[in-house]
């Protein structure tokens, strides 16, 4: 938790202590979270306007960030990675075309609509339970506005239970989850944590809103992540079988029977060599071309994504990691635009 975070939290603290109202509190908080997802709901419904206006996009990323940290189990730097990765998408060291040619400076290619306010949500003393609805229902509020869809920047990886959840509830179902990591974050309650970032597909899984879980890319699993992946069927892809894996890796149809397709992909899936911005450094993981290659093949309709754990406080090899995380972000609006 960061420290700005510690003093809201202790001076609401000091104010229950001192019989303030917690009817006052919580309607005070109330005001807060309604102001955050006016705001959500106002970008959206601009960014919706101005695609729609323009004609012709049947799908159009938008980018959410969900600057959240304090779910790690080990680093928080996760919080300050949107505005990172939104600068080194647009810092002009490279041009505004991805690989397969589509040009982001087209606002139906790509279009964002800000950040939810975590840290000034948590600073009014509202609880995960809470701030995981507002997640979900800023999620809910950019699909309202068709065609956009949510591209979500973390943050760690506890924010893809809120957005899975709010893309399955949106849409009436379950979605196939193709998720790239070095962990497969299906512990059931970490640390006991429910909203752990080691936790999340657990979640996912137990509320329903996937039908198939796709982990890629794993390199770090205990024997509680194995049993936990054999109670929910996931179909676990471990870094030491890649080479056998990579022909059936690279040719995956998705989303058949069910709502669409969601794509989340953890930085620390590639090897640090790669990617060395990541909390949890993990040697031995895909290279940035075996994710291209099965983004690019992957057969079947994005309907949201999300791309977490890039920490810019371990990114000192001059914005590194920033730019690899641009770049799968970039790649990815190439999937979910048409």
């Amino acid at each position: 938790m960061s420290g700005i975070a510690r003093k809201g939290i202790h001076y609401l603290q000091r104010l229950n202590a001192s019989n303030v109202s917690t009817a006052m509190l919580e309607k005070g908080q109330n005001r807060v979270i309604e102001a955050s997802l006016t705001l959500i709901r106002e970008r959206a419904k601009l960014k919706g306007e101005l695609v729609r206006a323009l004609g012709g996009a049947i799908a159009c990323p938008s980018l959410l960030g969900v600057p959240l940290g304090h779910n790690s189990s080990f680093l928080q730097g996760p919080a300050f990675a949107p505005p990172r990765i939104r600068e080194a998408i647009w810092c002009g060291s490279t041009n505004s075309s991805t690989e397969e040619g589509k040009v982001l400076e087209d606002p139906r290619v790509l279009t964002d609509v800000g950040d939810v306010p975590v840290q000034e949500i948590r600073d009014c003393g509202v609880d995960d339970d809470r701030l995981m609805n507002v997640i979900s229902e800023s999620v809910k509020l950019v699909m309202e506005e068709a065609p956009l869809r949510p591209l979500v920047l973390g943050g760690d990886h506890s924010i893809s239970y809120p957005v899975v959840r709010a893309v399955s509830e949106k849409l009436g179902g379950p979605v196939d989850i193709l998720h790239l990591d070095a962990h497969p974050d299906i512990y059931h309650c970490f640390e006991g944590n429910k909203y752990s970032h080691a936790s999340s597909f657990a979640r996912i899984m137990e509320g329903g809103y996937a039908r198939r879980l796709l982990q890629v890319g794993i390199r770090s699993i205990t024997t509680e992540g194995r049993e936990q992946g054999k109670k929910f069927g996931v179909e676990q892809y471990e870094m030491r079988t890649f080479s056998r894996d990579r022909e059936y890796l690279e040719s995956l149809k998705l989303g058949e029977g069910v709502k669409g397709v969601y794509v989340s992909i953890d930085v620390d899936c590639l090897d640090p060599a790669f990617a060395p911005g990541v909390s949890h450094i993990e040697p031995g993981g895909l290279s940035f071309r075996d994710v291209l290659n099965i983004l690019h093949n992957l057969q079947g309709d994005i309907v949201a994504a999300d791309v977490v754990e890039f920490n810019p406080q371990r990114d000192t090899v001059d914005g590194m990691t920033a730019m690899v995380a641009a770049k799968l972000v970039r790649e990815l609006t190439a999937k979910i635009a048409k």
